[in-house]
Protein backbone atom coordinates (compact mmCIF):
# COMPACT_ATOMS: atom_id res chain seq x y z
CA UNK A 1 0.00 0.00 0.00
CA UNK A 2 2.85 2.23 0.88
CA UNK A 3 4.39 1.56 -2.36
CA UNK A 4 1.18 2.38 -4.42
CA UNK A 5 0.66 5.77 -2.14
CA UNK A 6 4.79 6.63 -3.20
CA UNK A 7 4.26 5.96 -6.71
CA UNK A 8 0.80 8.29 -6.75
CA UNK A 9 2.40 10.87 -5.22
CA UNK A 10 5.49 10.70 -7.61
CA UNK A 11 2.91 10.76 -10.58
CA UNK A 12 0.81 13.73 -9.20
CA UNK A 13 4.04 15.93 -8.03
CA UNK A 14 5.14 14.54 -12.08
CA UNK A 15 2.16 15.55 -13.13
CA UNK A 16 2.16 19.10 -11.98
CA UNK A 17 5.68 19.64 -12.89
CA UNK A 18 4.83 18.88 -16.15
CA UNK A 19 2.22 21.28 -16.01
CA UNK A 20 3.97 23.86 -14.79
CA UNK A 21 6.69 23.66 -17.43
CA UNK A 22 3.92 23.30 -20.31
CA UNK A 23 2.15 26.06 -18.75
CA UNK A 24 4.97 28.63 -20.08
CA UNK A 25 5.81 26.63 -23.25
CA UNK A 26 1.82 26.70 -24.61
CA UNK A 27 1.37 29.32 -27.28
CA UNK A 28 -1.18 32.30 -26.52
CA UNK A 29 -4.82 30.99 -26.38
CA UNK A 30 -4.17 27.72 -26.67
CA UNK A 31 -4.56 25.08 -24.29
CA UNK A 32 -1.34 23.16 -23.18
CA UNK A 33 -1.11 19.85 -24.92
CA UNK A 34 -1.59 17.93 -21.73
CA UNK A 35 -5.00 19.77 -20.75
CA UNK A 36 -6.63 16.23 -20.85
CA UNK A 37 -3.70 13.89 -18.38
CA UNK A 38 -3.56 16.73 -15.73
CA UNK A 39 -6.88 17.32 -15.79
CA UNK A 40 -7.11 13.00 -15.20
CA UNK A 41 -4.48 13.61 -12.33
CA UNK A 42 -6.68 16.35 -10.60
CA UNK A 43 -9.67 13.40 -10.08
CA UNK A 44 -8.86 10.35 -9.08
CA UNK A 45 -9.74 8.49 -5.88
CA UNK A 46 -6.07 8.99 -4.66
CA UNK A 47 -5.86 11.12 -1.65
CA UNK A 48 -2.66 12.56 -3.66
CA UNK A 49 -5.05 12.86 -6.68
CA UNK A 50 -7.13 15.51 -3.88
CA UNK A 51 -3.98 17.03 -2.52
CA UNK A 52 -2.97 17.80 -5.97
CA UNK A 53 -5.89 19.54 -6.99
CA UNK A 54 -6.54 21.30 -3.95
CA UNK A 55 -3.11 22.35 -4.07
CA UNK A 56 -3.86 23.44 -8.07
CA UNK A 57 -7.18 24.97 -6.40
CA UNK A 58 -5.68 27.28 -4.03
CA UNK A 59 -3.46 28.80 -6.58
CA UNK A 60 -5.32 28.83 -9.80
CA UNK A 61 -3.33 31.49 -11.51
CA UNK A 62 -0.40 28.97 -11.91
CA UNK A 63 -2.91 26.64 -14.06
CA UNK A 64 -4.57 29.53 -15.62
CA UNK A 65 -3.10 28.75 -19.04
CA UNK A 66 -5.39 25.34 -18.85
CA UNK A 67 -8.37 27.30 -18.94
CA UNK A 68 -9.41 25.14 -16.28
CA UNK A 69 -13.62 25.37 -14.99
CA UNK A 70 -13.14 25.93 -10.93
CA UNK A 71 -16.46 27.41 -10.49
CA UNK A 72 -18.89 25.52 -8.13
CA UNK A 73 -22.26 25.24 -6.54
CA UNK A 74 -20.51 22.96 -3.94
CA UNK A 75 -23.44 20.08 -3.23
CA UNK A 76 -25.86 21.57 -5.07
CA UNK A 77 -29.40 21.22 -3.89
CA UNK A 78 -28.10 19.02 -0.95
CA UNK A 79 -26.59 20.62 2.16
CA UNK A 80 -22.54 21.38 1.67
CA UNK A 81 -22.13 20.20 5.62
CA UNK A 82 -24.96 17.66 6.14
CA UNK A 83 -25.25 16.75 10.22
CA UNK A 84 -21.78 19.27 10.93
CA UNK A 85 -19.54 16.62 8.24
CA UNK A 86 -17.57 18.70 5.77
CA UNK A 87 -18.34 17.72 2.55
CA UNK A 88 -18.12 20.80 0.69
CA UNK A 89 -14.24 20.61 -0.91
CA UNK A 90 -15.14 17.09 -2.04
CA UNK A 91 -18.30 18.55 -3.50
CA UNK A 92 -16.19 21.53 -5.38
CA UNK A 93 -13.30 18.63 -6.50
CA UNK A 94 -16.84 17.18 -7.90
CA UNK A 95 -17.75 19.91 -9.88
CA UNK A 96 -14.72 20.60 -11.45
CA UNK A 97 -14.67 16.86 -12.51
CA UNK A 98 -18.36 17.13 -13.83
CA UNK A 99 -17.25 20.64 -15.33
CA UNK A 100 -13.76 20.05 -16.88
CA UNK A 101 -15.05 16.95 -18.77
CA UNK A 102 -18.08 18.33 -20.04
CA UNK A 103 -16.16 21.14 -21.59
CA UNK A 104 -13.47 18.29 -23.75
CA UNK A 105 -16.65 16.28 -24.17
CA UNK A 106 -15.32 13.05 -22.26
CA UNK A 107 -18.06 13.48 -19.50
CA UNK A 108 -20.04 10.24 -20.39
CA UNK A 109 -16.54 8.29 -20.55
CA UNK A 110 -15.29 9.70 -17.30
CA UNK A 111 -18.47 10.27 -14.94
CA UNK A 112 -18.17 6.44 -12.98
CA UNK A 113 -14.70 7.31 -12.52
CA UNK A 114 -15.78 11.15 -11.11
CA UNK A 115 -18.68 9.96 -8.68
CA UNK A 116 -15.98 6.84 -7.40
CA UNK A 117 -13.59 9.53 -6.95
CA UNK A 118 -16.02 11.73 -5.11
CA UNK A 119 -16.72 8.86 -3.11
CA UNK A 120 -13.66 8.61 -2.28
CA UNK A 121 -12.93 12.01 -1.29
CA UNK A 122 -16.21 11.41 0.86
CA UNK A 123 -14.57 8.58 3.16
CA UNK A 124 -11.63 10.41 3.53
CA UNK A 125 -13.79 13.42 5.19
CA UNK A 126 -15.72 10.51 7.49
CA UNK A 127 -12.28 8.46 8.04
CA UNK A 128 -11.66 11.38 10.90
CA UNK A 129 -14.88 10.26 12.72
CA UNK A 130 -15.60 7.21 14.83
CA UNK A 131 -18.55 5.59 16.64
CA UNK A 132 -22.49 6.27 15.58
CA UNK A 133 -20.14 9.79 13.94
CA UNK A 134 -18.34 7.69 11.87
CA UNK A 135 -21.58 5.42 11.03
CA UNK A 136 -23.72 8.43 10.47
CA UNK A 137 -21.50 10.07 8.41
CA UNK A 138 -20.76 7.05 6.02
CA UNK A 139 -24.23 6.71 5.63
CA UNK A 140 -24.22 10.27 4.13
CA UNK A 141 -21.50 9.48 2.03
CA UNK A 142 -22.96 6.51 0.38
CA UNK A 143 -26.30 8.37 -0.13
CA UNK A 144 -24.70 11.27 -1.22
CA UNK A 145 -22.68 9.08 -3.99
CA UNK A 146 -26.03 7.29 -4.50
CA UNK A 147 -27.35 10.77 -5.76
CA UNK A 148 -24.64 11.73 -8.04
CA UNK A 149 -24.83 8.45 -9.92
CA UNK A 150 -28.25 8.83 -9.97
CA UNK A 151 -28.77 12.34 -10.85
CA UNK A 152 -25.47 13.77 -11.31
Amino acid sequence: MRTRHRLATALSASLLAAGTVLVSSAPAGAAPADKAQVLAGFTQSSAASYQSWAAARADRSAWSAYGFDWSTDHCSTSPDNPLGFPFETSCARHDFGYRNYKDLGAFDANKARLDSAFYADLGRVCDRYSGISGASCDALAWTYYQAVRAFG
